[in-house]
């Protein structure tokens, strides 16, 4: 019967969703969304100027309602989806949370963290690399990056 079978959940379905959703708050559109066992654990939208804190990027959000909803620091298991290759800052909230994979939209040539700029898991100090896969629905992400940053020139 027709509705019977769960529909399966795509992360960067609701990373876009996140981001658009920050756009439209006049927030840089990032969305990030964390899936464990395929249930949604965590997912944001930047905040930083809403909530006027520099901190308050979408993974860091997204990764602060997963450590919560699991009761632990560290989510082993789950999986990032993020609509912008994560800035240093993040890559390190991902690699101390202990998150196993990355999924990544757009690369950030200019502030990431991941295969930009430190290259935060290619470090002999890293404690954890998640696996990371880039790229993924570029095109749809630069665009939105693009179409924010030209309506407000």
């Amino acid at each position: 019967m027709a509705g019977d079978t769960p529909v399966p959940v795509s992360g960067f379905d609701i990373a876009f969703a996140e981001a658009e959703a920050a756009g439209a708050r006049g927030e840089v559109p990032i969305g990030a969304a964390i899936l464990l066992d395929g249930q949604v654990i965590g997912r944001a939208g930047n905040r930083t100027r809403e909530l006027n804190d520099p901190t308050a990027h979408a993974e860091m959000l997204a990764i602060r309602a997963a450590c919560a909803s699991q009761g632990s620091e560290r989510i082993g298991g789950a999986d990032l989806y993020v609509t912008l290759e994560p800035c240093p800052m993040c890559g390190t909230a991902i690699s101390f949370a202990r998150i196993r994979r990355l999924y990544y939209a757009a690369p950030d040539p200019k502030g990431g963290g991941v295969e930009h700029g430190p290259r935060l898991y290619h470090q002999p100090t890293c404690h954890h690399a998640p696996e990371v896969y880039g790229g993924i629905r570029e095109g749809e992400a630069a665009e939105m990056l693009r179409a924010f940053f030209r309506e407000r020139r």
